[in-house]
């Protein structure tokens, strides 16, 4: 029996999630493989799926960060079609074949994606969007995107979610790493994750890779998936925000670098670590007085 997905989904920590995604999965009676790279988690999520038929559970021994665990999974996988998932994210019925017929249409689809929806069924931002380059970043920063309407060239708004949801596939510049369905022989094409990220934006750096040599990115509205964003690094925020912040670094110098000036450049680095800051003085903000709550009087 040949299959017809590879699986790959990075767990780090997630808990019953990682279990309900992977029985999303086997729900849906494709032939189909589930590889769990795993960073080193420390919670007992692979538990559940030990032994479990189609299931193979790679053991890093520390973390290695997402884009490293799946080229990991890549080359212990063996399908002609690529799935990146992730942990907290789990298919809607029928979702995952209406995702797979869009991928064998068309011999220019490269990835495609799916509608991601938050636990109250709303569309979750980021499952198809534009590509954030510094100046859009900076229109969302400071919620210039307000006077998109006058001025829709100047203002954009890179997240598109706020749009009205198409009826059929349309093609967008960018979909979310939460879900990501590939063709193994594009991806040889493409390149491999870029391992220079740890966690963030790497999703992003791949699909301008992808658009660069040409292959389409598809957004699938009928394709529904829910996540739960944030769930897995709810525990460790800053660790997270902080390797946000240096991907969009990395992201923006290596694909912007030649359209903004050295000063300009070194401006918006200073801007993307002045945000991170205040991000970092938030979050450190409302750690304090959560224990200072919990302290006994």
């Amino acid at each position: 029996m040949s299959l017809e997905i590879s699986t790959i989904i990075v767990n780090y920590n997630a808990g019953e999630l990682l279990s309900h995604c992977v029985a999303s999965l086997l729900n849906s009676a494709l032939k189909m493989e589930i590889i769990v790279v795993d960073n080193a988690s420390h919670d007992g999520s692979l538990d559940a799926l030990v032994d479990l038929p189609g299931v193979k559970i790679i053991r890093n021994s520390s973390n290695l960060g997402f884009a490293k665990a799946c080229n990991q999974g890549v080359k212990n996988s063996s399908a002609p079609i690529l799935l990146f998932l992730n942990p907290d994210c789990q298919f809607k019925p029928g979702s995952l074949q209406n995702l797979l017929n869009i991928m064998r249409k068309g011999q220019q689809v490269g990835m495609v994606g799916g509608l991601l929806l938050n636990l109250d069924e709303t569309e979750q931002s980021g499952g198809r969007r534009a590509i954030p380059t510094p100046w859009r970043s900076f229109v969302r920063a400071f919620g210039l995107s307000r006077w998109s309407n006058r001025w829709p060239g100047l203002f954009y708004d890179f997240h598109l979610h706020k749009q009205p949801l198409p009826e059929a596939p349309i093609e967008v510049e960018a979909i979310s790493g939460a879900c990501m369905m590939v063709r193994r022989d594009v991806m040889r094409d493409v390149g491999e994750w870029d391992e220079g990220y740890f966690l963030h934006c790497e999703d992003l750096d791949w699909c301008m890779r992808f658009r660069q040599k040409g292959w389409k990115i598809l957004f699938v509205p009928n394709a529904k998936i829910t996540h739960a964003l944030g769930a897995c690094g709810k525990d460790r925020k800053l660790f997270v925000e902080w390797h946000k912040h240096k991907g969009m670094i990395r992201f923006y110098r290596k694909f912007f670098h030649r359209q903004y000036p050295g000063v300009l450049m070194g401006l918006v680095v200073v801007g993307v670590w002045l945000r991170f800051g205040m991000v970092a003085t938030y979050h450190s903000t409302k750690r304090f007085q959560r224990q200072r709550q919990a302290r006994p009087r």
